[in-house]
């Protein structure tokens, strides 16, 4: 395997967005293929034993075993920290795989996490049920009280973890503050930047240590497979991160990195229009005036709207809704839909919603649920590349059949 030509850091992190989203991470075989190849290898072979050993001891460059690095998800990788700005990547089978590795690189028995409370259901679940299993004991805070996240430090905290903007109520964490306290207090900062995607918001910007994502979302885009990836600095990635990645083995598939790659050369198009769409079918929801509340960071009324906008370069793709009725008049309007489809992923290229209390939430106790704000008259919609007309038109025609 030959490094492109192209490839030298010096010229790739000259790159715009746009090219660093086509090319960056670029590996070329002798054949000179222009898409990338697609390595479905489990092992290599070596010309002699010594040089085995040598790639073993680390003394030569080259792959040994693909649970280790594979060159296809090797671009992936690549292509992932040249976006996001970090020095290093890491794929992973899923996003919770990226999270849960990284959460389990950083803490040990004894220690003690501080999170937002507003979560992902399965993130809630690892970090408040599964993790006090191993010992690690967890204060979970508002988000959006700053001073609730000074007051949680305690002289164990290893590690502090957010999303912003959370799933699925959109709260947003003011990273900066969370950084400098959580550094303070000698603790490591993960973000789950998965709303956001790495072309809105920059947390290592704002003194992130990791940033995950389950690229399963924005980045494929198109609904297809399933994947992670950990992003932080080199030290980090080799002290803390690699040495569980090599003995648990939680890797992506070539395959699906292969279609990761793909999907990342669209990215940026894809995001803009979702974007677009999603502040006009925001703005349309609302204009119907049937919802007890329209939620989306790039509109004013959002109650963090000067932060999310200070964080973030776009409202994001994602608008909450509560309907008045509770859970039976949700399903009424999910069902009435006819163009977007009742799915519970995000990031995909057709809408999609959701109703978390009984999908992604429903693993997290009820009185959890309504703490975070997600009532049974909660709604996520994921906006897609749809025209945003036939969106609102078909969210009005759906209102009306649920009685709103």
């Amino acid at each position: 395997m030959k490094r492109d030509t192209g490839q030298n850091k010096d010229i790739t992190d000259k790159w715009r967005l746009q090219t660093k989203l086509v090319r960056g991470g670029t590996y070329r075989s002798e054949l000179g293929e222009t898409s990338e190849s697609m390595f479905m290898t489990s092992g290599y072979a070596y010309e002699c034993a010594e040089d085995a050993a040598a790639r073993f001891n680390g003394d030569q460059d080259g792959y040994t075993y693909s649970r280790l690095r594979n060159p296809t998800c090797a671009m992936f990788e690549d292509r992932m920290a040249l976006i996001e700005g970090a020095e290093a990547a890491r794929s992973t089978a899923t996003g919770m795989a990226a999270m849960t590795s990284t959460m389990l690189s950083i803490v040990k028995a004894g220690d003690h996490v501080v999170s937002s409370k507003t979560l992902f259901g399965s993130c809630r679940v690892f970090i408040e049920n599964i993790l006090p299993k191993f010992g690690v004991s967890c204060t979970l805070v508002d988000g959006q009280d700053n001073e609730a996240w000074k007051a949680a430090m305690q002289p164990n905290t290893t590690a502090v973890f957010l999303e912003s903007p959370a799933n699925p109520t959109l709260d947003v964490v003011d990273i900066q503050f969370v950084c400098d306290v959580a550094h303070e207090n000698g603790a490591l900062v993960v973000v789950d930047n998965v709303f956001a995607t790495p072309l809105l918001q920059k947390p290592v910007k704002y003194g992130a240590d990791f940033v995950i994502y389950s690229s399963t979302k924005h980045i494929d885009g198109q609904g297809r497979c399933l994947g992670g990836c950990i992003l932080t600095s080199e030290k980090n990635m080799d002290e803390i991160i690699l040495p569980y990645i090599r003995h648990t083995g939680p890797n992506l598939s070539p395959f699906n990195a292969w279609v990761m790659l793909k999907g990342m050369e669209t990215l940026d198009l894809r995001i803009d229009k979702m974007c677009s769409n999603a502040a006009k079918v925001a703005d349309g929801l609302a204009d119907l005036g049937v919802f007890t509340s329209v939620n989306y960071p790039g509109r004013p009324d959002f109650k963090q709207h000067e932060l999310a906008m200070k964080q973030m370069s776009a409202g994001g793709t994602v608008v909450t809704v509560f309907v008045p009725g509770g859970r039976e008049q949700a399903f009424k309007f999910l069902n009435a839909l006819e163009v977007t489809d009742i799915s519970n992923n995000i990031g995909d290229a057709k809408s999609l919603m959701t109703h978390p209390a009984s999908t992604t939430h429903k693993s997290v106790e009820e009185s959890a649920r309504l703490d975070m704000g997600i009532t049974e008259g909660m709604l996520r919609l994921s906006v897609g590349l749809e025209h945003a007309d036939d969106l609102i038109e078909d969210f009005a025609r759906a209102a009306k059949i649920a009685g709103l």
